[in-house]
């Protein structure tokens, strides 16, 4: 893995601090990130939460998803994935990280009553298996194919607009997506963050619009935001980073995973 970074919220002045460091008698939060939606859900829970992280780059351009190092962590070759310092715990997978953080830091996830936890959890995975895999795909059409596919680009781009419909409804009678701010709304703002470029507009969703503004001001929002994002990246022009994200199957798989196995 690349350069860590040592990150420490500063929720007195707003702002976050960061320098290398020799955390080896630090508890906290080992954050695998590159500066995706992805993996700005996981930077702004930690910013919102107040728990100290440090930043291991997972560059996803020069491949270092497919590091054995990583791929302990994360068996899926796929980040943001943690590592609990204080417990010992690994998670990947976005919406199990911020469940996993929301329980660490009692924050964003009720507890009870039922009613409320579950309704939590239902916009969470909600954005799991919805709005961020649509949108994702469409950002995929959109930026990384060298020709038009217009079927693919109408499915997608439709798909993605019904979903911020499903938001709009949603947000009639209420400011955030469970009631109150939760590790719901934080999981979907990365995904809708980049709605122009996906070709929207986020003006004909009164209320996407509103609870987008609430939420884009909000100093922890805008610190995970832009964690990483004078990070160079090229997946978009560069062919070996293409091949690295796109051009993977079942071989690519077995042969990361037969290294663990030397």
């Amino acid at each position: 893995m690349r350069n860590i970074i040592y990150w420490k919220p500063d929720s007195l002045h707003g702002n976050a601090s960061s320098h290398a460091t020799s955390s080896d008698d630090k508890r906290m939060i080992e954050l695998y990130y590159w500066p995706t939606p992805n993996g700005h859900k996981i930077s702004i829970m930690l910013e919102e939460c107040g728990l100290e992280y440090e930043v291991k780059p997972v560059n996803i351009g020069a491949g270092d998803q497919f590091d054995p190092e990583f791929l302990r962590i994360s068996p899926n070759n796929r980040m943001p994935a943690i590592v609990d310092t204080e417990t010992g715990i690994s998670v990947f997978e976005g919406g199990a990280i911020l469940i996993y953080l929301a329980e660490k830091a009692e924050k964003f996830l009720p507890k009870a009553p039922p009613e409320a936890r579950f309704e939590v959890l239902q916009w969470l995975f909600w954005q799991a298996g919805g709005l961020g895999p649509m949108a994702g795909q469409l950002s995929h059409f959109v930026n990384y194919t060298k020709e038009e596919i217009h079927y693919a680009l109408k499915r997608y781009a439709d798909e993605y607009d019904r979903l911020l419909a499903v938001m709009d409804v949603r947000l009639r009678d209420r400011e955030f997506l469970a009631g109150d701010y939760s590790v719901a709304d934080i999981a979907s703002f990365p995904w809708v963050l980049p709605y122009r470029r996906l070709g929207n507009d986020l003006d004909k969703f009164v209320n996407v619009r509103r609870w987008f503004d609430t939420l884009k001001v909000r100093p922890a929002v805008q610190r995970g935001v832009n964690l990483g994002k004078d990070w160079r990246r090229d997946e978009a022009r560069n062919e070996r980073a293409r091949a690295l994200l796109f051009d993977q199957d079942s071989a690519t798989v077995f042969a990361a995973a037969s290294v663990l196995e030397e």
